[in-house]
């Protein structure tokens, strides 16, 4: 039987690789973590969700003094940002959360940290700098980057991306961004309340493609009105830069097009790290959409798993986090598990939050499920109302109104939808949601008043309560 340095060797420190390193050493495994960046915690904690959320909070903020006369209060003065106090708080907090990710952390845990860039030499070795590494088992966590594609002059123009827009000093007067995704979106509204004139700039018409198309469409709406320009339909063919201003050129419904900004933001997705690890000689497959995995994680090499963004599937930390967890129940605890996305949450951190779970109405469409929706507007919840907030909650509903899926644009959206995770993942049944007892005023309450909405059109049917006036005498309308 080889013998081998560690049992388990983890690639990659980000959140995914973190949560595999922490897991598999807890259960008693000799652990190796390998990472390439001079620290740990990978793009979330770096270029991710730590400084985009920070920087949303400063631009909320903002936002909510431009707007002081609609709650009452004198005017309020709110100048356009200065970057640099906000890049300067941006590191404060990912000073302050990375130390839960620091090496000594996990040194404590019991795990090897090595800084370092490994290089597969056969399915069970890794070459580092000064020495060869071995373990029986491996666990790719790798991550991705931005997409920087080339041939328009993105790099020569110095189109920025997640990694250099949280580091800004300046804020730009213009800002273009490149992509109508999750980050597009947050960015665009973002810079726009932090006082820039953005334009968000794609091939395509609407936000949001994995998003509901009707909330997806009132989020788009509620950018405008904040004053971000769209320009749809529009291809990009060229950027230059000169003078401090970038001029993007194009075609937009194939008629010439330009705009001129200080700053480009490219938020044209992601692609996995792949490259440079010499997964070929450890057999391992993958492709440009990332590393191949079956479900439970396991690469070609039934000893070598594959998690987070490096397979190219989910891009979010909390997929990330999910996906170590059956990686080390796989490859530590030798338990068959499998990762299961039927139910799995993901939201925007936008201004209202949109959140989703679950099945969408296109989804289920070529399912070929029949599904009807329910939906229900925040102007009925009294939190709303004192706050001065909007949105919108549905849900869809299959045979015998099972939830398949739940789709919320309104203020914290992403808490709101951590409620539904238990109603459709755990089992719990629109009657016991629409019974539990919520605090009042709370925006969670919207969750109990759905549920109520379409347990109430069975309560109150003309039937049950022709049975209850025959049952027991009752003389009302009803």
């Amino acid at each position: 039987m080889a013998v081998f340095d560690y049992d388990i060797g983890v690639i990659g420190a980000g959140a995914a690789g973190l949560s595999a390193a922490a897991g598999a050493a807890r259960f008693g495994a000799k652990v190796l973590l390998i990472e390439a960046e001079k620290s740990l915690g990978g793009d979330c904690l770096h270029y991710g969700c730590v400084p985009s959320k920070t920087l949303i909070h400063t631009a909320n903020l903002r936002w909510s003094m431009l707007r002081a006369e609609r709650f009452g209060l004198a005017p309020c003065a709110a100048p356009p940002a200065d970057m640099a106090l906000v890049a300067a708080r941006i590191r404060e907090v990912v000073a302050a959360v990375g130390r839960h990710d620091s090496v000594e952390r996990f040194e404590k845990l019991g795990v090897e940290v090595a800084i370092d860039r490994p290089v597969f030499m056969d399915e069970h070795t890794v070459r580092l700098e000064r020495r060869l590494a071995t373990a029986a088992k491996w666990i790719i966590a790798t991550g991705s980057s931005p997409v920087y594609p080339g041939g328009f002059g993105l790099a020569e123009a110095g189109a920025l991306t997640n990694r250099e827009i949280f580091s800004l000093t300046t804020l730009p007067a213009r800002l273009a961004v490149l992509g109508a995704g999750p980050v597009a979106v947050e960015m665009a509204q973002a810079f726009a309340r932090l006082g820039s004139k953005v334009t968000i700039v794609h091939r395509g018409q609407g936000l949001l493609k994995r998003a509901d198309p009707e909330l997806a469409a009132l989020l788009g709406q509620r950018l405008k009105d904040e004053g971000v320009v769209f320009a749809e339909k529009t291809i990009i063919k060229r950027l230059n830069r000169e003078n401090g201003v970038t001029r993007i050129e194009g075609l937009q419904e194939d008629k010439p097009w330009t705009l001129d900004c200080e700053a480009a933001l490219a938020a044209l997705g992601r692609a996995p790290n792949v490259a440079g690890l010499g997964l070929e000689k450890a057999g391992v497959k993958y492709d440009a959409s990332g590393v191949a995995a079956d479900d439970r994680l396991r690469a070609t090499q039934k000893h070598i798993f594959a998690c987070g963004d490096v397979r190219g599937k989910y891009l979010f930390t909390h997929a990330a986090g999910y996906e170590a967890g059956v990686a080390v129940a796989n490859a530590v605890l030798r338990l068959p598990r499998k990762v299961d996305y039927r139910f799995f949450p993901w939201a925007v951190f936008t201004g209202p939050e949109l959140a989703q779970i679950g099945m969408g109405e296109e989804a289920a469409r070529r399912a070929g499920i029949d599904f009807r929706t329910v939906s229900e507007d925040f102007s009925a919840n009294d939190r709303a109302q004192t706050e001065g907030v909007a949105g919108r909650i549905k849900i869809l509903l299959g045979r015998g109104d099972k939830p398949l899926g739940v789709h919320i644009l309104g203020p914290r959206a992403g808490e709101l939808i951590c409620e539904w995770a238990a109603v459709l993942g755990g089992g719990l049944g629109l009657t016991r949601l629409a019974g539990l007892v919520h605090p009042y005023p709370t925006f969670g309450e919207i969750n109990k008043t759905l549920a109520g909405k379409v347990v109430a059109e069975k309560l109150f049917s003309p039937k049950i309560l022709k049975l209850l006036k025959f049952f027991f005498g009752l003389r009302g309308k009803g």
